[in-house]
């Protein structure tokens, strides 16, 4: 098993599902190399007050699912959930974007994109997107007939 060669902090993933009843999940995640002994670990700072525990074991998951056998010490750092809307399998997928975000910014895996539901992913050296047209500056001015 390979470790992740550098951290990667801040890894944003926020899960919405545009219609309907859910899933909803909200986390922030730091990953780092792993420690000593080589091993994948997972720890948490968040309040149940911020993201209900019972979650946490989807989340963890989905993170290790996303890693693909890459160890990395993993710290969740804040999280949200909606009361109606969030499930398990919200956090499942959530993990498994920021999983994929910190191999990405590690330089282990390709940029990562959202797709299907709503997918929310923020992680640094996010490649940004390419402008869809040309800003205002570089038009030519429209002529008056």
């Amino acid at each position: 098993m390979t470790g992740l060669p550098v951290p990667v902090p801040g890894v944003s993933v926020r899960v919405v599902k545009q219609t309907g009843c859910g899933p909803y999940a909200y986390v922030v995640v730091d990953f780092e190399p792993p420690g000593p002994g080589g091993e994948t670990e997972f720890l948490h700072t968040v309040p149940a007050s911020r993201l209900p525990h019972e979650f946490l074991p989807a989340v963890w998951e989905g993170i290790r699912e996303g890693l693909d056998g890459v160890a990395a010490s993993v710290l969740l750092t804040d999280g949200g959930f909606h009361e109606i809307d969030s499930r398990d399998e919200g956090y499942r997928e959530a993990g498994r974007y920021a999983g994929r975000a910190a191999l990405a910014g590690a330089g282990l895996g390709p940029p990562v994109e959202g797709w299907g539901r709503q997918v929310v992913v923020h992680y640094p050296g996010k490649p940004r997107p390419e402008p869809k047209s040309e800003p205002k500056s570089e038009r030519e001015p429209k002529s008056e007939p």
